[in-house]
């Protein structure tokens, strides 16, 4: 078997890749908005369904052209006789090689356009700064395993079933596919991997669009006051001491992340504040200061 055209694998898969992300992106931002915990309407309904754009345009080409790219040069190195029985299996690791590099370039696209298009009211640029600045450069990969996880099984189905619809259509017509019959096999196979790996999908899109809260401490033994970034779930479970602090817009930089989806505040905490206080459950006569 000839050495694949890297090149050309690059290139096709590249502007394949930005053609679909673009054209299918309002489709893209209704099922994101459907996915996001907030709901439908409140995560903005049918409006701005363009939000976010920017960071699919940039990421799709190198996303796209590294999965083809890889794929192509797996399915050579794997070279099997085209009758054997491990064909299929040849597609199934060359699809999960390609979707493993593809995501470290997919992922942070992935979560700076989830989270615009859930807030259409930001700037993509401003989602992406806020992600480095709270969140820091793990931030842009939240959700890297979970992409993972439902890009592999979706290979695994869409790609030998892909590769096995298009070996038929040319074995029944006796001679090999054309591009619009090529395309018609990708949908089936593609509508198909879609539907069995949806709720993989959802789980996906809510842990991208997770929010952080930071619960921080100095580390130097000191006794002065701390600075806690609060859910707003858990303001009302406050001792009176701590609800009396005052707000504050900073955080420590040193601190410990723990996933909440909540809309945070950061609030001071006086020195010798029993932490193990904000893991108490809601109280129904709490009130929030």
């Amino acid at each position: 078997m000839d050495k694949p055209g890297l090149t050309a694998s690059l290139v096709a898969g590249g502007v394949a890749g930005v053609s679909v992300d673009l054209i299918l992106f309002p489709l893209d931002t209704i099922k994101t908005r459907l996915q996001s915990p907030q709901g439908f309407n409140k995560a903005g309904g049918f409006r701005g369904i363009y939000a976010g754009v920017p960071s699919a345009a940039i990421g799709s080409f190198p996303n796209a052209a590294a999965f083809f790219l890889t794929y192509e040069y797996v399915k050579w190195f794997l070279h099997t006789d085209s009758a054997s029985c491990f064909v299929p299996v040849k597609h199934m690791l060359a699809a999960s090689a390609g979707e493993v590099v593809a995501c470290l370039i997919r992922v942070p696209s992935e979560v700076v356009k989830q989270r615009a298009q859930v807030s259409a009211s930001s700037r993509t640029f401003q989602i992406f700064s806020n992600i480095l600045y709270e969140e820091g450069i793990q931030g842009l990969y939240r959700g890297y395993k979970s992409t993972v996880l439902r890009e592999i099984p979706f290979s695994l189905i869409q790609f030998p079933l892909w590769e096995y619809l298009k070996a038929l259509w040319s074995w029944r017509q006796d001679h090999v596919v054309d591009s619009w019959q090529s395309a018609v096999c990708g949908a089936f196979a593609g509508g198909f991997a879609a539907a069995v790996t949806t709720p993989l999908d959802v789980a996906k899109t809510r842990i991208m669009l997770a929010k952080i809260v930071c619960r921080c401490l100095p580390t130097n033994g000191s006794h002065q006051p701390g600075r806690v970034h609060l859910s707003g779930c858990l303001r009302p479970n406050l001792q009176p001491a701590v609800r009396s602090g005052q707000k504050e817009p900073l955080m420590w930089s040193d601190c410990t992340c723990a996933s909440l989806k909540e809309e945070a505040v950061v609030w001071t905490l006086p020195s010798g504040t029993n932490m193990s206080s904000l893991n108490k459950k809601p109280r129904s006569n709490a009130t929030d200061d």
